[in-house]
């Protein structure tokens, strides 16, 4: 027999426990009464590994995100969500919740931690709809409108691409820019050039980026250095096509330059690999400057209007973006509403280029998809942030005012409507792939000052569209993964 005051353990410990439930041979502590404690303390560390989430990396700090898409502009202000301090849960590349603090902290696990960012605002990555990689290093060129620029300045650029170690180093500078300006989706164009398409895809794909890209086509009106027959044409793309679709999260788009330069061999060659091909995407131009549409007149007379082109081809519907539509006619709006087409809205390029005011207003009249694209080089900033700056006042030359919880809807989820990835990107909303930027409000005195005096996340958002840019980009998170900022270079 053991002596009175030697304690046996009757049941092992309970892990996490604050102490050992013991039976002691001593009648102090009763067997029964031992039971229910065990019972007790097993129940208490049970729920709280239930209350814990599976998660890779938790951030907090202040989060804004629009819940569903929209029909209106009013309907994206009863969407706007805005947690001041919260907490974003993140596994394998996707959001697994959305909390505030209060919520979230019971949520961590101790071992794991997670990454503060207080101070700082979390937004959905920017998703720009329309932008030309090759053009990279042109922009900000001087005097000329829509055709006399490209002649001038893009087909000469563009013509450096057939050499593959050019394409490789102004992909990756591409690739850094829109990184380092907080945008995660892009739309874009190559050239002709299949080593362009490579070069961008390549670089994407090793930063598992949701890009969407594909070879510019064009037979016609254009240098015999940058010509091609509709055949070849096919053939390349094509080839692309089957080489790129869906590797990683890159998708390919169908990408004639515009109508102009375009023969109708070539724009049946277009149809024929969406048939072929109906889960790639299509990319083209529409409307952007009086003498293009005066030229599109002429060169197809049998078609009433410019949009009508691609449409005899079968190029409207689901998944197609036409970049600019500046001069639309209603019945070419009618026409995107009624086929799924989606327009990109590019402030800087039309403002700079002298190609028109977009009609934000007409885009809602006729439930028409719309992203914002910063169309690089003709627009003049990779910033999303400037770029939604510029389209308000674009806005207000109309007597409309574009609303901040708009402005950043157009640039987040609308634009993921606009690119048919909604389901995808966009939100915080559970399920969606973790793209995202971390913004600090206030880099610079003047900033700093007027966000002193901001009384809502709305007037904050609106100075950060007026007064922001690269800048206040502190990280961009691609695929729950810090892309770039400080934490990527650690």
């Amino acid at each position: 027999m053991p002596s009175s005051h030697h304690k046996t353990a009757l049941f092992p410990p309970v892990k996490g426990a604050d102490f050992w439930v013991y039976h002691a041979v001593s009648p102090t502590i009763h067997p029964s009464l031992a039971l229910i404690l065990h019972n007790f303390f097993t129940r208490m560390e049970t729920t709280k590994a239930e209350k814990m989430i599976d998660y890779h990396v938790a951030i907090r700090g202040a989060l804004f995100d629009i819940a569903q898409v929209c029909d209106s502009a009013d309907e994206i202000a009863l969407n706007a969500r805005f947690i001041e301090d919260g907490l974003l849960f993140i596994r394998d590349g996707y959001i697994q919740a959305r909390m505030t603090w209060q919520e979230g902290e019971q949520h961590l696990d101790a071992q794991k931690g997670y990454t503060d960012r207080r101070g700082k605002l979390l937004l959905p990555g920017f998703i720009d709809a329309h932008v030309h990689y090759p053009q990279t290093e042109m922009i900000g060129a001087f005097g000329e409108q829509l055709l006399e620029w490209l002649t001038t300045y893009t087909f000469p650029v563009e013509s450096q691409f057939a050499d593959e170690a050019y394409a490789d180093e102004i992909a990756r500078f591409f690739i850094e820019q829109l990184l380092s300006h907080g945008t995660t989706t892009a739309m874009v164009f190559c050239t002709l050039h299949p080593a362009s398409v490579n070069a961008l895809f390549s670089e994407a794909l090793r930063l598992n980026m949701r890009l969407i890209a594909g070879k510019v086509m064009m037979d016609r009106h254009a240098p015999e250095y940058l010509s091609e027959t509709a055949e070849e044409s096919y053939r390349q793309t094509r080839e692309l096509i089957l080489r790129w679709q869906h590797q990683g999260r890159l998708g390919y788009a169908l990408t004639p330059r515009f109508a102009p330069t375009s023969t109708p061999e070539l724009l049946d060659a277009v149809r024929r690999l969406r048939e072929e091909f109906p889960q790639t995407w299509l990319q083209t131009h529409l409307s952007e400057n009086p003498n293009e549409v005066a030229w599109v007149n002429d060169l197809w007379p049998e078609h009433a209007r410019y949009l009508d082109v691609y449409h005899h081809y079968g190029l409207t519907g689901e998944g197609s973006v036409f970049a600019h539509g500046i001069h639309l006619h209603d019945e070419e709006w009618q026409c995107l509403h009624d086929t799924g087409s989606a327009v990109a809205f590019c402030p800087t390029s039309n403002l700079f280029l002298g190609s028109g005011l977009f009609r934000l207003p007409a885009s809602w009249q006729h439930k028409v998809r719309m992203g914002i694209g910063t169309d690089v080089g003709a627009g003049t900033t990779f910033s999303m942030l400037r770029t939604l700056g510029e389209a308000y006042k674009v806005g207000q030359l109309q007597s409309y005012r574009l609303r901040a919880s708009e402005a950043f809807y157009h640039a987040t989820l609308g634009g993921a409507h606009a690119l048919r990835l909604d389901d995808k990107i966009g939100n915080f909303a559970v399920g969606k792939e973790a793209d995202f930027v971390v913004i600090d409000p206030a880099v610079t005195p003047l900033q700093r000052l007027r966000n002193e005096r901001c009384k809502d996340i709305y007037e904050q958002l609106f100075v950060l569209m007026t007064l922001g840019d690269d800048r206040n980009i502190s990280e961009t998170w691609i695929n729950g993964q810090c892309a770039w900022g400080n934490l990527a270079e650690e």
